[in-house]
């Protein structure tokens, strides 16, 4: 639990950062324009969530979206965390412990999918994309430092509707939130 709770913390302060953006094919810039107009096209979704920290832990639970910049994340028990942001503010909760992080949301990886004028190609946050069969992955920088840490998004493809995100923190460990029943 403590590896988790690190986990997020780290991902969650981890700021954007603005850098030089990869050469695109022209398929691959009509298909970062074709997400971006998916994540402003979005204005709520509702579905349910597994998250996979770096020492292979799960949990689950339900997920809210009302862009931009609000949203929800409620963990079944007994996960004692609850993750909301009002549009400025992310706010973790631990219930157990009865405490609570408040972190500014633009340095927050999930400000690359709450926001809501987001323009992947020229953000100057694009560190690559990759495609698989079915899946198209977007690679951004989240870490002023230049560090390790950065936030893979991947869609469905070829419709490019948001499927997961993994967090990768400045020590290389990956955190993954997997999207279902949205």
């Amino acid at each position: 639990m403590r590896r988790f709770a690190l986990a997020l913390i780290v991902a969650l302060l981890s700021p954007l950062f603005i850098g030089a953006a990869p050469r695109l094919s022209d398929d691959d810039a009509a298909a970062l324009d074709a997400v971006s107009a998916y994540l402003n096209g979005i204005t709520t979704l509702k579905g349910h969530f597994i998250q996979v920290d770096p020492s292979g832990n799960v949990e689950d639970g339900t997920f809210y979206i009302e862009k931009p910049g609000r949203m929800r994340f409620e963990y079944n028990p007994p996960i004692p965390t609850l993750i909301v942001s009002d549009g400025h503010t992310v706010a973790v909760a631990n219930r157990r412990l009865n405490t609570v992080d408040r972190y500014p949301l633009w340095e927050t990886p999930l400000n690359a999918i709450l926001g809501n004028d987001i323009n992947i190609r020229h953000s100057g946050h694009l560190l690559g994309i990759a495609r698989q069969p079915g899946l198209f992955i977007v690679r951004l920088r989240t870490n002023q430092a230049k560090s390790k840490a950065d936030l893979a998004i991947t869609f469905s493809a070829p419709d490019y509707e948001l499927r997961q995100w993994t967090v990768i923190d400045n020590q290389g460990l990956s955190t993954t939130v997997a999207l279902r029943d949205v």
